[in-house]
């Protein structure tokens, strides 16, 4: 009778743990969801929210399967529950995509970013969850055990069939590559780390073979072949090569109605820009990512997915610009005032053929703007360590990336603020103050490399559009875009990524070029410096007289007037279909090059 009544007891108790787990669970979502909807303005689709609740609760069921113990299962749902929907709300609301794998990859980037009571909340985000996942196992029973070969085993054999596993997930919870935060808002965000986590799979696994290489090459050769630099003159001195990436460097004064009291961008700047035909640069990334647009401007190759590629895309030796250049005698320096090692740059320079790299440590930081180098200090440090190298009869290529201009967009008292707005967006009035400064230290800076170097091919632009507060927040005022990526007309896909380009031909001065979409940049260098390059480095020519910027999922192509959007889902005969084989074969060829066997450079070379 006794033991009968016991077991009774212990039943009832066990059904009441499941039930407060499931109810707390259930709660803990309601309330994260509308935390979430009413201060990010992010949140499921109403059809995807029982989805992804049961994808809740099935974590938490996990969680307390190896712990047995509710107090500790709970205090461990709480902060992943909190971490996964919070940081990919503000994700959103930063960039305009939700995180993704390649985000834990950077992880590291984003600490050495950060300081004071930033980087200890953002460490707290990232180990109190899993600190309190291991604090949550129940080390000391063999069931435990048991069930972890259980689960690793499972994850495992999914893992082997990761490309059959994405393409019924992507049928059952639909993927539009252009439109990630669809993606999150129609599965959820359990769902959505798991359906991306096993793409990252398939796509990191899988290269091109040799056979789809050589189709890939002989749609981009014709293309390729057209393109004929002109020769140098015979006994031409090598000119120095200039490159200056500009951190958030973009026209401010288009944001017509925040009631700029006065135009931001230096008046030398803007008659320079004029002569050079207002000419763009389009740029593979808003607000952040600039290792995406070094990438491009270096290596001659497009960004099409959203992650970094210095991170995860570049593992191979490869014949970029620095590399061809040092082959033509060239000495080719980076500088950059911030952590040598943030988004893998020590890696990715040394792989792309840059025989120096000057990082914080190289600079004497005597002009901060909070953490920030101002590009005045970083132009006179430049160009003084360049002229006093030991082989100053090579020429040199000068990459020069500013980290003045990053967000939250600090001045130190020596710059007051000048500008004055209509709009109470402190980061949009405070950049506006920092463009004021910054076209200023250009300009002086470019008056003096003219003067010293008349010869010098000089080529500068604008990395990335700056972050004006979430859901392009600052922008939608003066209707230059809208909230969300998915309802962007062609014109706001096209201001989404350009920026100021001003290419100075030595003494022939400026050069009008139109759109340029920033990975054209390095075959743009050396047809100027009449160096023909390897072939390699010619084949993202486009079809054509057109320019194409591709995005994730899409790409935005112009010929001068007429502009369209490519969406992987809608597309359209005619301007689309044209590109879409060119864009696919050029992906191919770049993943081999960067990541895969390289049977690119194997290949015959293009036909005169």
């Amino acid at each position: 009778m006794d033991n009968s009544l016991k077991l009774q007891t212990d039943t009832l108790s066990r059904t009441a743990r499941w039930s407060i787990l499931v109810a707390f669970v259930v709660i803990w979502y309601a309330l994260i969801q509308g935390i979430s909807h009413f201060v990010f303005h992010v949140a499921p689709e109403p059809a995807a929210l029982p989805q992804d609740l049961a994808a809740h609760l099935l974590f938490a069921i996990i969680c307390y399967s190896l712990s047995g113990r509710l107090r500790f299962t709970l205090s461990t749902v709480v902060a992943f529950v909190a971490a996964l929907n919070l940081c990919n709300a503000g994700k959103i609301q930063f960039y305009g995509t939700p995180v993704m794998p390649d985000d834990f990859i950077a992880l590291p980037n984003l600490f050495m970013l950060l300081t004071g009571w930033q980087l200890a909340g953002a460490i707290a985000i990232v180990v109190l969850p899993f600190a309190l996942l291991l604090l949550m196992i129940n080390w000391r029973r063999r069931r435990t055990w048991l069930l972890l070969v259980l689960y690793v085993v499972a994850v495992w054999g999914v893992l082997q069939v990761a490309g059959p596993a994405v393409a019924m997930m992507d049928k059952v919870f639909r993927n539009s590559v252009w439109n990630q935060r669809g993606n999150l808002e129609s599965r959820g965000v359990v769902i959505h780390l798991v359906q991306e986590s096993l793409r990252h799979r398939v796509r990191s696994g899988s290269m091109p073979s040799a056979a789809e290489v050589e189709a890939a090459l002989a749609v981009l050769r014709p293309n390729a072949a057209a393109f004929s630099p002109p020769a140098a003159p015979a006994g031409s001195p090598r000119r120095n090569v200039h490159m200056i990436v500009l951190e958030s460097f973009w026209d401010a004064a288009l944001l017509t109605g925040s009631g700029l009291s006065m135009d931001p961008l230096d008046p030398r700047f803007r008659e320079l820009w004029r002569q050079a035909g207002d000419s763009h640069v389009l740029s593979p990334i808003f607000g952040g990512y600039t290792a995406n647009a070094e990438f491009e401007a270096l290596c001659g190759f497009p960004v099409t997915e959203n992650h970094v590629y210095f991170e995860s895309g570049l593992r191979n030796q490869a014949p970029c610009l620095p590399q061809i250049l040092q082959e033509a005698g060239y000495h080719g320096i980076a500088s950059h005032p911030n952590v040598a090692g943030f988004w893998n740059r020590v890696n990715a320079y040394r792989r792309i053929g840059f025989e120096t790299y000057w990082s914080d440590r190289d600079f004497v930081l005597d002009d901060l703007n909070g953490e920030f180098l101002s590009d005045a200090s970083l132009y006179r440090q430049t160009m003084d360590k360049i002229g006093s190298r030991a082989d100053r009869d090579r020429p040199v290529f000068n990459f020069l990336l500013t980290y003045f201009g990053h967000v939250d967009y600090p001045l130190n008292a020596a710059r007051p603020g000048m500008i004055t707005t209509t709009d109470k967006n402190a980061l949009l009035n405070a950049y506006v103050n920092l463009m004021y400064y910054k076209s200023r230290e250009l300009m002086d800076f470019l008056e003096i490399l003219r003067r010293d170097d008349p010869d010098g091919l000089i080529v500068l632009f604008g990395d990335h559009l700056p972050f004006l507060g979430p859901g392009f927040y600052g922008y939608l005022r003066s209707k230059l875009l809208t909230d969300n990526r998915a309802m962007m007309t062609d014109r706001m896909v096209y201001t989404l990524t350009a920026t100021p380009l001003v290419v100075i031909d030595g003494r022939r001065g400026p050069l009008p070029l139109g759109d340029v979409p920033m990975y054209r940049l390095p075959a743009m260098i050396l047809d100027l410096l009449g160096l023909a390059g390897p072939d390699v480095i010619r084949l993202s020519t486009p079809p054509g007289d057109l320019a194409v910027r591709p995005l994730p999922g899409m790409y935005w192509a112009g010929d001068g007037g007429r502009q369209t959007v490519c969406r992987e889902e809608q597309q359209e005969q005619g301007p689309c279909e044209v590109t879409d084989r060119w864009l696919q074969a050029l992906i191919t060829v770049s993943r081999d090059l960067f990541s895969g066997s390289r049977f690119v450079l194997k290949a015959e070379p293009l036909a005169e």
